[in-house]
């Protein structure tokens, strides 16, 4: 019997142990966020990278070479992606009074229009509700912290470049730590193949989302086709809402520069290329590798996104992602894994079985 309590209380000093360091963790990332961050970011274009650079070595293009090419084309992009956005995004915040002006006399002549139905509709409630003049808050910063951004992605960069230099030499220093333990190595091998494919196959079906909202948006003349098509190649990395948050600018836009039917098509269309991408590519290409259930996914995004700010949304799949195949690879942390598995997966384990 005393055995028994003896027992129960080391178990419980030990999930108070396990409370007390998630804790200590959680805070010491939110203090260390904006290191952090980089260090992520780092990871996750070199997780990116590193495939195209395997692949121009098999073209037989000398590691040095390809290595350099790699790190030059990835400056040139950001430089030039910077560059535009921002051009875009000052421009947008200039016109912006003159966006809201249009909203709210479009505002007010369709509360007119629902008054002659019947429908009473209080315009300055709508107006109040749909103000987007908050957007030069949040617009502002950016475009005042591009440079800023700019600076940290040369940090990044600098990362990119010395985790690509490492890189051939990460499973030997795998066998070192883990003393040959093949279970172990393969587990971390499992690990970064499951973020490199995520990351990977993320960023292209990102990109054909971007690409297509753009091309449809310069189809119906919208304004800032290039701005709003980045926008949505960005949040398409953050799940649930990020695709919702894109559309609503290039809506907005839609309805006061042109009719009621172009605002219609632009939505058809938004909700179309996220079905079909997030719905049947990106399950179809990426099969059975995350395994997370929609309710972890969603709780990510707030628990990361309060740590690491946006970035942590960005990054809330990943980073969960990596937790779980960490508490699979533990028999006494094993249950957290499968409370943050896909109901579906565990139905089809059982059926295997």
């Amino acid at each position: 019997m005393m055995n028994k309590r003896l027992s129960k209380t080391k178990d419980v000093k030990l999930y108070l142990f396990y409370m007390s360091s998630v804790v200590i963790i959680i805070a010491g990332l939110k203090l260390s966020s904006q290191i952090v961050i980089l260090l992520f970011l780092s990871i996750f274009l070199a997780s990116i990278l590193s495939p195209i650079l395997k692949y121009l070595q098999k073209k037989g293009i000398p590691q040095p070479l390809a290595f350099g090419i790699l790190i030059v084309a990835l400056f040139f992009v950001i430089f030039a992606a910077t560059a535009t956005i921002a051009d875009s995004l000052e421009s947008f915040l200039r016109n912006l009074p003159q966006y809201q002006n249009r909203l709210d006399t479009y505002i007010g002549n369709e509360a007119l229009k629902f008054k002659e139905w019947g429908i009473n509709i209080e315009p300055k409630i709508l107006k109040d509700s749909l103000n987007i003049r908050t957007f030069v808050l949040y617009g502002g910063k950016a475009a005042g912290n591009i440079g800023s951004f700019f600076s940290k992605m040369l940090i990044v960069i600098v990362g990119v470049a010395f985790l690509l230099l490492e890189a051939p030499k990460f499973k030997d220093k795998l066998n070192l730590i883990f003393n040959g333990n093949e279970d172990a190595i393969s587990r971390v091998e499992l690990f970064s193949a499951t973020i490199q494919k995520y990351f990977t196959i993320k960023t292209f079906t990102s990109l054909i989302t971007g690409v297509v909202i753009m091309i449809a948006l310069l189809y119906f003349n919208i304004e800032y086709a290039i701005l709003w098509g980045f926008l949505a190649f960005v949040l398409n990395f953050i799940p649930v809402v990020g695709s919702l948050i894109a559309a609503v600018p290039a809506l907005v836009m839609a309805l006061i520069y042109h009719d009621f039917g172009t605002f219609v098509w632009l939505g058809i269309i938004y909700f179309v290329i996220n079905q079909v991408i997030s719905n049947i590519l990106e399950p179809k290409i990426m099969g059975d590798g995350l395994g997370l259930s929609p309710a972890a996914v969603f709780f990510s995004l707030i628990l990361w996104g309060w740590i690491l700010g946006p970035v942590g949304m960005f990054l809330a799949v990943p980073l969960t992602m990596t937790l779980k195949i960490a508490f699979d690879a533990n028999p006494d942390t094993k249950w957290v894994g499968i409370l943050l598995s896909n109901p579906e997966d565990l139905n089809n384990n059982r059926s295997e079985k």
